[in-house]
């Protein structure tokens, strides 16, 4: 399958709130992406391990590339994300994402939190997706 990526592309360089964050696109690719992030000082909470809120924006962003990857214009409609392990201030997090399912105008996408240093999953995240007109 050959699809323009122009769309996503566009979408991750003006994507300000990824970029704040420090992540780093590795791999964007019809059906899959793959984006890195360093968990910083500010990322940690009261116990000294990473936000559960940043683990979410890390997976919500892969989400969004994989699910605009085919070109149209999709947003979430809802998602859910298990914490598996903790990660630290300085762990390098790395999320893939994947396109499980796409039905009309719907889609469902799974995402791996890993922690680069041993390959730890730290967190698994479901998005459903919808393209809008």
């Amino acid at each position: 399958m050959t699809t323009d990526l122009t769309h996503v592309l566009q979408m991750w360089e003006d994507d300000e709130a990824s970029r704040a964050l420090g992540m780093e696109a590795t791999v964007i690719e019809v059906d899959h992406a793959v984006v890195r992030m360093v968990v910083t000082a500010e990322m940690v909470n009261g116990h000294d391990i990473a936000h559960g809120g940043y683990l979410f924006t890390l997976a919500d962003s892969t989400f969004a590339l994989v699910c605009n990857s085919r070109g149209q214009v999709t947003v979430a409609a809802g998602a859910d994300i298990t914490f598996i392990t903790s990660a630290r201030r300085g762990d390098v997090l790395v999320a893939e994402g994947w396109a499980r399912a796409a039905y009309g105008r719907s889609g469902l996408t799974d995402v791996t939190v890993t922690r680069e240093s041993d390959g730890a999953v730290v967190a698994e995240f479901r998005g459903r997706s919808r393209q809008i007109r």
